[in-house]
């Protein structure tokens, strides 16, 4: 969509970085969800095994966007917290808001990821 709007592609990390978590962590649900027999209706089909995919993807969607909008809300307290304090927010983290959310939002992730069960 950029390329053909703009004429450039933006690359955007954080986007990468949520495809990625999200994939990692419904493997990691998948890897520990209990084996539960299979129950087969009138067509040959296994009943509830949607259900339960559908689980597991609204639970590592839940997880990955929870954690982003972890990140974000706490950027979002430091700059309101610094102007309180000082009156003025300091360029640093003005100037740099993308990052320091990408990076936040990675760190909780690859903790999230790692010792999620």
């Amino acid at each position: 969509m950029f390329i053909s709007t703009l004429g450039h592609a933006d690359w955007k990390p954080l986007h990468f970085l949520c495809f990625a978590y999200f994939y990692r962590i419904l493997e990691k649900l998948k890897g520990t969800e209990p084996a539960i027999a299979p129950i087969y209706n009138e067509y040959g089909e296994v009943e509830g095994r949607g259900i339960h995919m559908a689980k597991r993807v609204l639970c590592s969607l839940g997880l990955v966007l929870g954690s982003m909008l972890a990140t974000s809300l706490g950027y979002t307290g430091l700059v309101n917290f610094s102007q309180f304090l000082g009156q003025y927010i300091p360029s640093v983290i003005y100037n740099f808001q993308e990052l320091i959310v990408t990076t936040a939002s990675s760190v909780l992730l690859c903790i999230l990821a790692s010792y999620y069960r």
